[in-house]
């Protein structure tokens, strides 16, 4: 079993490979919002929630390089705010409404859902659009009903959960990495 669970990760992280062109299309939104002065906003819930922790948390504190922090915040981060608006908004506005408080124009939102179902992603995506936010989303599970909404998407081959969360873990760090690289003005070979 434990052999067969590896060759399905790396089945699936080879499947990435001709996701290249969307992957350097996220790279170069990222560094161009905070080139810009703007922020990165992320989100997830569940496994989700803890990518889009992580992908802040290495911008902020740092990834491989010594460098300066680069402003970023998980929307799930906060669980004041998160119950204070699931409690008054409904758990479906939990990202949406910090969208709507937080983000400007040179922000990027970046939303990581396996399966693409979740409204208050959807939400979120629909939010930051109507501001003029420039929106990803990283997706699993053919995309979901958020297939389409983000402006640039890459979607996950895959219908497994847990190897398409392996799949966002992946392109997290390698996005982490082209960041550094881009921002740093260092070479990405």
């Amino acid at each position: 079993m434990f052999t067969k669970l590896i060759s399905e990760s790396c089945q699936t992280l080879r499947s990435l490979g001709k996701q290249e062109p969307v992957f350097e299309k996220i790279a170069a939104a990222m560094v161009s919002s905070l080139h810009s002065g703007g922020k990165v906003l992320t989100c997830g819930n569940g496994g989700s929630a803890a990518d889009a922790l992580h992908l802040a948390e290495e911008l902020v504190g740092r990834y491989r390089r010594e460098r300066p922090s680069w402003p970023a915040v998980c929307l799930n981060a906060d669980p004041t705010l998160l119950t204070c608006i699931s409690n008054d908004y409904g758990f479906d506005s939990v990202f949406s409404r910090q969208v709507e408080g937080l983000a400007g124009t040179n922000d990027l939102l970046i939303c990581f859902t396996t399966s693409g179902n979740s409204v208050n992603i959807l939400r979120a995506i629909d939010t930051a659009k109507a501001r003029g936010v420039k929106t990803v989303a990283l997706l699993g599970k053919g995309g979901g009903p958020a297939k389409g909404k983000a402006d640039i998407e890459l979607i996950v081959d895959g219908t497994d959960t847990a190897r398409i969360q392996e799949a966002h873990g992946f392109l997290l760090h390698a996005l982490l990495e082209r960041i550094e690289c881009g921002m740093l003005g260092l070479s990405s070979t």
